[in-house]
């Protein structure tokens, strides 16, 4: 019986589609097949990518050499040793951001992080989301970035560990702040779990969208705090500083 299953999605792939044709994630225009945007939308994105800071991903308009870091970091190193994104922040990013967080559009977890795979780099890490408070998971019912996680570890075949960084202290929501009170406020509120496994380790956090930082930034330092080796930040997106170095 499940040797015909394929076979039956194959058949019935035209119907479905009919009934309920795949939609742009971004606008929701028909599309030709599932997690596909339109072409209004895909050319509204801005790709991130080299060449780049090293140490937060900001974009440079011309290669500075390997291992280059932008004024702010050199100003002031981030708690993580590279963060990375997907996308620039912009109208698609944030539609597609507020509809899996808000919108409960869970699929949109497993096109983020498809897209996130270019980004993983070569060396094997282990995948850790950032965390939720309970009370928030249980009133979304969902972590967005551990779903994204989870996408993730299938694509590389690496390990996701959801258990260990938790977040101890319920924050409230760090919209409209500015990044001083945005960390003031995640102060505190994460911790590893006794016994955790982050000793040495080499970890890829896990999160949706990177304004300031301090919420990824809390967690880092949690976790270099609990002797990890090295911390990559990846994100779908991230809101861009209005002007670069």
């Amino acid at each position: 019986m499940m040797s015909l299953l394929p076979l039956l999605k194959t058949a019935l792939r035209p119907a479905v589609d009919y009934a309920l044709p795949p939609r742009c994630p971004g606008c929701g225009a028909i599309v030709g097949e599932d997690f596909a945007f339109c072409l209004s939308c895909w050319s509204g994105m801005e790709f991130l990518g080299e060449p780049c800071c090293a140490r937060c991903g900001v974009p440079f308009p011309h290669d500075l050499g390997e291992g280059a870091a932008c004024g702010a970091c050199l100003a002031e190193p981030p708690p993580w040793d590279s963060a990375r994104a997907v996308l620039a922040y912009g109208d698609v990013a944030r539609t597609v951001a507020l509809r899996l967080k808000y919108g409960r559009r869970i699929g949109l977890a497993r096109l983020i992080a498809r897209q996130m795979v270019r980004h993983v780099g070569s060396e094997e890490a282990l995948i850790v989301p950032v965390p939720l408070h309970r009370w928030r998971l249980w009133n979304r019912g969902f972590n967005q970035s551990a779903l994204i996680a989870d996408h993730l570890g299938r694509l590389t075949g690496w390990a996701v560990e959801k258990q260990e960084l938790r977040r101890v202290k319920r924050t409230v929501p760090l919209r409209g702040m500015n990044p001083a009170a945005r960390a003031k406020a995640v102060r505190g509120a994460f911790a590893l779990k006794p016994g955790h496994g982050f000793t040495g380790r080499r970890v890829l956090l896990i999160d949706d969208v990177h304004t300031s930082g301090a919420t990824a930034a809390a967690c880092a330092k949690m976790l270099k705090r609990g002797g990890a080796g090295e911390v990559r930040l990846l994100c779908w997106a991230r809101v861009l500083p209005d002007a670069v170095d």
